[in-house]
């Protein structure tokens, strides 16, 4: 399996795991979590021989569980270890195959706790007897809204059991959650919230028509062998994608928009080098592992710090090298100050290159709001490329805000080649803060729609127009 030497969190952890302490491990990404409670886990069951299921390890996002479940496969493959990834997405044949196996006695079932729960509604899942829980990448799934699920999943479980957190930063809330759900745990603290010391992160200060020239040039400069590409909106991977493709560089995008099927697909293809450049959201910052990962690119500043740091954290694995690249616009300025006082450390701000114009003035105070300096909700959410219109009525230059053209590149900065394509003002509804992945502010209203529903809100046939019950969370893991 490629190891000699365990890394820290591994020394640490697996003598606490064979000594059946519950424990709460927090270390940077990249620095073999997943290994350090597999190996341990899969040596105690091996000489157990259950036949039930014994071990749940709960992750945040389908592609985690399938690498965790690949992971089981190679780490035990000379052990009588069995194992299944459940998580939402899949196919009517697949729902009764993780039946079987919730039913059978999978040795260790790993699942996405929204799909968990369907499951255990139906009442046939039997989690009575198990021995060992798992939460990795707690503090995402807390992100993610799934605290309840997991407070629900564990009230099922026996109190009798070793429970295992693992997360790559350490907020109150999961301080919080493992005073409810551990027991006197043993902690593990290895850099928390810092990216891996082989990483070389530079970013780049660029107006939003810069960026994909800017792109282009450096990906032809640098000695990209592979490269992720994070955005934070989703409406946004097509776009980069085309750009790509044509410049003339194999690449292809992945986000929850996509069906299970395109998404294994996209990813076993980039694996495979069948794509040199991988356009990703935030699904893929957490806990998956890409073999010599040279470069990572962050076409906009994450909104959160840690985001940050596990996109980055992507390339230089174990003890490996590799370069991050964040492009900066002038609204997410104050970002940056934020991230570096997380990580402890400035961050480089490389000049624009030659014949690329005036780059915007770094001003980490500046924050901006939208048009009038409103931001019709929450702080910091700035459309990219927007800020405060002369004029009134939004009748003002609406290019004068994205920064000069630069020079010699006009053919990349026309047309569709855009990132973030501006040519029509979005509607003011739409603005504030950029959508995160899996949210569903990027479907955009028609706004003639809700006219005519509002006209015709009194009349017969019409006693709820503007269809306003909530819609029912989905599980997108």
């Amino acid at each position: 399996m490629g190891y000699n030497t365990p890394t820290p969190v591994q020394q640490q952890a697996i003598p606490l795991i064979l000594e059946q302490k519950d424990i709460i491990a927090c270390a940077q990404t990249g620095t073999g979590k997943t290994a350090a409670y597999l190996l341990p886990l899969i040596d105690r069951i091996s000489h157990a021989n259950y036949d039930f299921t014994s071990t749940l390890i709960l992750v945040p996002t389908r592609e985690l569980a399938k690498q965790i479940d690949e992971q089981v496969e190679g780490l035990g493959y000379f052990a009588p270890v069995s194992s299944i990834a459940i998580y939402g997405g899949s196919k009517g044949d697949e729902w009764e195959q993780q039946k079987r196996a919730l039913t059978g006695g999978a040795d260790i079932i790993i699942a996405t706790p929204g799909r968990l729960m369907s499951h255990m509604a139906l009442g046939y899942v039997r989690l009575d007897q198990l021995k060992y829980l798992v939460l990795d990448e707690a503090d995402k799934m807390l992100d993610m809204g799934f605290m309840d699920d997991i407070l629900k999943i564990v009230r099922a479980l026996p109190a009798e059991r070793q429970t295992l957190l693992f997360s790559a930063t350490m907020p109150k809330k999961i301080r919080d959650l493992s005073q409810q759900i551990l027991q006197q745990p043993s902690e593990i603290n290895l850099a928390i919230s810092k990216p891996a010391e082989g990483i070389d992160q530079r970013l780049y200060l660029t107006y939003d028509n810069q960026k994909l020239p800017l792109l282009e040039h450096l990906i032809r400069e640098l000695e990209v062998s592979n490269m992720i590409i994070f955005t934070s909106r989703k409406s946004n991977v097509n776009q980069i994608v085309r750009s790509l493709q044509k410049m003339g560089f194999p690449a292809e995008g992945i986000s929850s928009d996509l069906t299970q099927d395109e998404r294994e697909k996209a990813l076993q293809g980039f694996k495979n080098k069948k794509y040199k450049i991988l356009v990703a959201t935030d699904i893929l910052s957490r806990g998956i592992d890409i073999d010599s990962l040279s470069h990572v690119l962050n076409f906009d500043m994450p909104q959160d710090a840690e985001d940050y740091v596990h996109r980055v954290g992507r390339t230089a694995r174990a003890a490996s090298t590799g370069m991050a690249i964040t492009f900066v616009n002038e609204n997410d300025m104050y970002r940056v100050r934020k991230v570096e006082q997380l990580i402890e450390r400035d961050l480089p701000k490389l000049p624009l290159p030659e014949g690329f114009g005036a780059a915007p003035v770094f001003d980490p105070t500046r924050r901006d709001f939208g048009r009038g300096g409103k931001g019709g909700g929450k702080p910091g959410g700035a459309r990219q490329g927007g800020g405060q219109r002369s004029g009134t009525g939004g009748g003002g230059d609406r290019n004068r805000r994205r920064g000069p053209k630069p020079e010699g590149t006009a053919a990349h900065i026309d047309g569709n080649s855009r990132p973030i394509k501006a040519a029509t003002p979005k509607p003011r509804a739409e603005q504030g803060a950029p959508k995160a992945e899996g949210q569903e502010g990027d479907q955009k209203p028609n706004r003639n729609k809700s006219r005519n529903r509002n006209r015709n809100h009194n009349k017969p046939g019409n006693a709820n127009p503007q269809n306003s019950t909530p819609p029912v969370p989905q599980d997108n893991n």
